[in-house]
């Protein structure tokens, strides 16, 4: 991992224009919170799509959108190469929805066709021919990681299916999560991260805001801070979860 102390801790949110349709942009504002909280000096670029993507970001945020803003801004990182660049030297990056399709290797675009992907997570999206994904998810995260279980609201019609070199970010105990009836939701390797979760989701799941710091800080632990809020909202969350529908 790049070190982060010449210039602190630099947070890039990726294409608010085209990808900031379900709130997603609160991930960024809550790891930007967070990382303050502790005392840490961090910097936030917000990028544009008829912007370079920087490749000295040391945590890359995406979110989630439409799906003619997920094909564009699908073409748009690819004819840019920044994040692909930005991984290779140790960058960490967190998408949700429409993101998370970005980072597989194809989707299936607004024209009914087979989009390529950026190939960051062995995963590959086509549409499902069943009823939409909506409501509340409560998943237990992949034990490796060490977190707590995963709350967030999925809103989608994708079908996720994992490859051999990606493991899933949570199993699902109520909810949908990927869509292939595997139990699996979202999907990472290494420093890059997927995941359905809106909500948004960081600031149901403040833990996975500080797993990314860690990472990005290369260390094992991090000073409290008072989630006195954060955890109201996540009882508050499960529990709707968990009720009968």
């Amino acid at each position: 991992m790049r070190s982060t102390s010449q210039n602190g801790l630099r947070l890039v949110w990726i294409y608010p224009d085209l990808l900031s349709t379900y709130g997603d942009q609160g991930n960024v504002l809550v790891v930007e919170r967070r990382a303050r909280q502790r005392g840490l000096d961090v910097s936030r670029l917000d990028v544009r799509s008829d912007q370079q993507i920087p490749t000295s970001g040391d945590i890359y945020l995406i979110g989630g959108g439409e799906d003619r803003p997920q094909r564009l801004a699908s073409e748009r990182l690819m004819r840019d190469g920044g994040l692909n660049r930005a991984v290779a030297n140790g960058a960490i990056v967190f998408s949700v929805c429409a993101g998370y399709q970005i980072l597989g290797h194809e989707f299936v675009n607004d024209l009914g066709q087979r989009q390529q992907g950026l190939g960051l997570l062995d995963v590959m999206s086509t549409r499902g021919e069943g009823d939409r994904c909506v409501g509340d998810v409560l998943a237990d995260i992949d034990d490796p990681l060490g977190l707590p279980p995963l709350t967030g609201f999925e809103n989608h019609q994708g079908v996720t299916h994992l490859g051999p070199t990606a493991r899933p970010l949570a199993r699902v105990r109520f909810g949908n999560g990927n869509g292939t009836g595997d139990g699996y939701e979202g999907a990472y390797k290494d420093t890059v991260f997927g995941t359905y979760m809106h909500g948004p989701v960081m600031a149901r799941n403040p833990h996975i805001a500080d797993h990314l710091l860690k990472l990005a800080l290369d260390v094992n632990g991090l000073p409290p801070v008072d989630d006195q809020w954060y955890e109201a909202l996540r009882n508050e969350r499960i529990a709707a979860a968990t009720q009968p529908a």
